[in-house]
């Protein structure tokens, strides 16, 4: 695949992942706009591009890992305390990030087949962004902000776990839907962010090493290397993203990113139907 495709599906990845716009319909967006641009992208297998969909992914993955290394490590050696019986802040937040993504693996085994088939078009793609940037406004302005993640229960892990659900289709956003969640839950707007981006690890690990098998196993060395092309870009991209998008919530609210789902929601409607 040319290199700048793979840059541009890299690019659109790393800055969109964990910003509340969805990466997965913005990369549905991007494959149809190469293939009516006549690209000679219309060609590329399924499977390929699932796989680079994904490589993508596994670079924001990295991203998140780095910009977060205290939770992450925190977390691990909470993990490996509990062999020897101690419960630490880490376990815990180890625990509800486990919790918060046993609901999408349940409904991921038995519906991702489905939404591959059905939901991946412009229109849904359209209609989603819109619906959902809607819903995170209202949680944006009507959920208080005293909550931190230390502030979890179970019973709220669960409900952000059930949301992420909604992520399946493309549009929604994961991290937008998480985000949204946990500002109706009343979380402060950057702790939303760090759940959400800590819940990302497993999701997009799992994801990632299918796809690295399903390459291992077919023996193309050509999409290996592009795939890890295109992870690299990926990686270098969100972790500028995410650095400003928490220096933002900061002092901000969400306003701007629910006006770019408009506008992108009615752009698309517009030009794709």
């Amino acid at each position: 695949m040319p290199l700048l495709h793979i840059t541009i599906l890299a690019l659109v990845q790393g800055i969109t992942e964990f910003l509340p716009v969805s990466s997965s319909g913005h990369l549905v967006l991007v494959w149809e706009t190469f293939d009516r641009l006549g690209w000679q992208v219309a060609e590329q297998a399924a499977s390929d591009r699932l796989i680079l969909d994904i490589a993508v992914h596994v670079g924001t993955l990295l991203a998140v890992c780095l910009y977060f290394w205290r939770d992450v490590v925190d977390m691990l050696v909470g993990v490996a305390k509990l062999v020897v019986g101690r419960w630490t802040p880490g376990a815990r937040l180890a625990l509800y990030v486990v919790v918060g993504t046993v609901p999408l693996i349940i409904a991921g085994f038995f519906l991702k087949d489905a939404v591959t088939a059905l939901l991946r078009d412009v229109r849904i793609v359209a209609w989603t962004t819109i619906g959902f940037g809607i819903l995170l406004y209202v949680g944006d302005r009507t959920g208080m902000t005293v909550r931190r993640i230390e502030h979890m229960t179970i019973g709220s892990v669960l409900v952000i776990g059930l949301a992420q659900v909604l992520a399946l289709v493309p549009g929604t956003s994961r991290s937008g839907i998480t985000m949204t969640a946990a500002r109706f839950l009343g979380f402060e707007r950057p702790e939303a962010a760090r759940f959400s981006m800590l819940l990302a690890i497993p999701a997009i690990l799992g994801a990632g090493t299918l796809a690295g098998l399903d390459v291992y196993q077919t023996g193309n060395l050509r999409l290996g290397i592009d795939a890890l092309v295109a992870a690299a870009i990926s990686f270098l991209f969100a972790l500028v993203a995410i650095a400003l998008m928490i220096r933002w919530l900061r002092s901000a609210s969400f306003t701007p990113f629910v006006v770019y789902r408009l506008l992108l929601g009615g752009a698309l409607l517009i030009w794709f139907t």
